[in-house]
């Protein structure tokens, strides 16, 4: 069931653009988070790596108020955000791209796009024109039904709407996912350009080597815990036992 449709509520200023302390959530009574605390600071990507099975989907979902957290806090640039509803969430400055793409497959580009900018305050020329310019490929393919693209260019579509809603915190939930390492590294490339604009990116990976090179913090989480959290190179040896050791 989704949280109700609360506002979110200022709890300090000059915060990180995400915070979580002590957050435990699950899906009925199973419990998946087990006392996450983790922060993201404004203007920085934050890479969350770790097998399947650790828990990074629900995280990612309580921050996009899809899965209310059972204990702990959730602050959003400043904001609690506990019991808000996505809809709400996402005027508060948070988009998702999640995994396997969240473009519509039956619009066109241009259809997508215009249902992207019902969020947005800018004209719909507009938004064309910096999707178009981020992605010049996608304006070859305007008016093609977007399950038809690659899968790489359904990922970029899906990026758009970062480009139009210029979220405070974008959600970034397995982007290599299916994709040959050559557009895996272009998508990242553009990821690194929003945080460098000031945007603030919780990236989810499970193949930690790309994401690492665009990532200013990282975290490795394994059964619903966060086993380390720093700068990459403070969290390899972590990395390395969480993923030779299992953890799924």
């Amino acid at each position: 069931m989704l949280a109700p449709a609360a506002e979110p509520v200022a709890v300090a200023d000059d915060c990180p653009a995400l915070e979580l302390y002590d957050v435990r959530a699950g899906y009925g009574r199973v419990e998946i988070l087990h006392g996450i605390s983790l922060a993201l600071p404004r203007g920085s990507v934050l890479a969350l790596m770790g097998p399947n099975g650790a828990g990074k989907t629900t995280l990612l979902n309580v921050v996009a108020g899809v899965v209310p957290p059972t204990s702990g806090c959730v602050h959003v640039a400043g904001l609690h955000i506990n019991d808000v509803a996505p809809e709400v969430l996402a005027k508060a400055g948070v988009c998702s791209v999640p995994e396997g793409r969240g473009a519509f497959p039956n619009l066109t580009v241009n259809e997508n796009l215009r249902v992207f900018s019902h969020a947005a305050t800018m004209p719909f020329r507009d938004i064309q024109e910096r999707a178009f310019a981020r992605f010049p490929i996608l304006g070859k393919r305007s008016d093609q039904l977007a399950g038809t693209l690659s899968g790489g260019e359904r990922q970029m579509l899906s990026i758009c709407r970062a480009l139009v809603t210029d979220p405070a915190v974008l959600l970034v939930d397995e982007i290599s996912m299916g994709l040959a390492p050559l557009i895996v590294r272009q998508l990242y490339g553009i990821i690194g350009q929003l945080a460098a604009s000031g945007m603030s990116v919780l990236l989810v990976e499970q193949f930690a080597k790309m994401a690492l090179e665009v990532a200013d913090y990282a975290a490795v989480m394994r059964l619903g815990r966060i086993e380390a959290a720093g700068r990459p190179a403070d969290i390899a040896a972590a990395l390395s036992d969480v993923y030779l050791g299992g953890g799924s």
